[in-house]
């Protein structure tokens, strides 16, 4: 049935955020046609929680040392714009994408659902 999730991240800086994606995150990628660039997700998951009203989608990378993975970010040039915070379900922070944006950034601290890389 279901193989895969393709998402899309909507940004005012599509070059931008993908140099981002190739150049800082390093995530592998093809190139579907006159330079549009698709990568490869590391494993994921997908999780639903309730809204009260306006719903909202969210992107978290994940990482097994948020601590290291946000100085090498940081040492890459990138912004977090929150300190790190123990959240009971995970060490969380957030990074500043090229256009303003905002991904999440957490080492989790509950079971999680993916399969790690071999």
């Amino acid at each position: 049935m279901i193989n895969a999730i393709h998402a899309i991240v909507y940004t005012r800086d599509a070059d931008r955020l993908r140099a981002f994606f190739r150049d800082v995150l390093e995530l592998p990628f093809v190139d579907a046609g006159h330079g549009w660039l698709v990568f490869a997700a590391p494993p994921a998951e997908l999780a639903a929680h309730p809204a009260d009203a306006d719903c909202r989608h969210e992107i978290y990378l994940m990482c097994d040392d948020v601590q290291a993975t946000a100085e090498k970010l940081e040492s890459k040039g990138i912004e977090l714009t929150m300190p790190i915070t123990d959240q009971g379900w995970g060490l969380v922070t957030r990074l500043k994408l090229p256009a303003g944006d905002e991904f999440g950034l957490y080492q989790p601290k509950h079971p999680t659902a993916y399969r790690p890389a071999d």
